[in-house]
């Protein structure tokens, strides 16, 4: 059983070993190059920078993005079991029940998410 997993192994090694091996070479031959004022400001098309390089985002806009993925990744888990419906529950309400504690959960956790006003965008 164990050689079986010996090829993956020693991709893993390898892979880990190549990634330290780049590593230390970038150190090694890489070289430091001269810092000063006009270098390290950001390059603009040309023109002068002009005030902050990024506007700031509120965290609501965060909170919302990160929402959307959890939710969105919940219904994709949901697709596969909806389209197999049909033969899933030939096998017993065991399978209706698993979902309904799954859909349950989501419930739980949006409750959660509109009792602490993270969608209320007024606040």
């Amino acid at each position: 059983m164990s050689e079986q997993y010996l090829p993956v192994l020693l991709q893993v090694l390898i892979a880990f070993g190549f990634a330290a091996f780049v590593l230390v070479a970038s150190v090694v031959f890489g070289r430091s190059a001269k810092r000063n004022a006009t270098k390290d400001t950001p390059y603009e098309c040309g023109m002068l920078p002009i005030g902050e390089g990024a506007p700031r985002f509120s965290v609501k806009f965060y909170m919302v993005a990160m929402l959307f993925v959890l939710f969105d990744i919940e219904v994709v888990f949901m697709y596969p079991w909806a389209v197999q419906f049909r033969d899933l529950v030939a096998n017993g309400p065991v399978v209706l029940a698993s979902m309904a504690g799954f859909a349950g959960v989501l419930l739980v956790a949006y409750a959660y998410a509109l009792k602490k006003g993270v969608l209320n965008w007024k606040s």
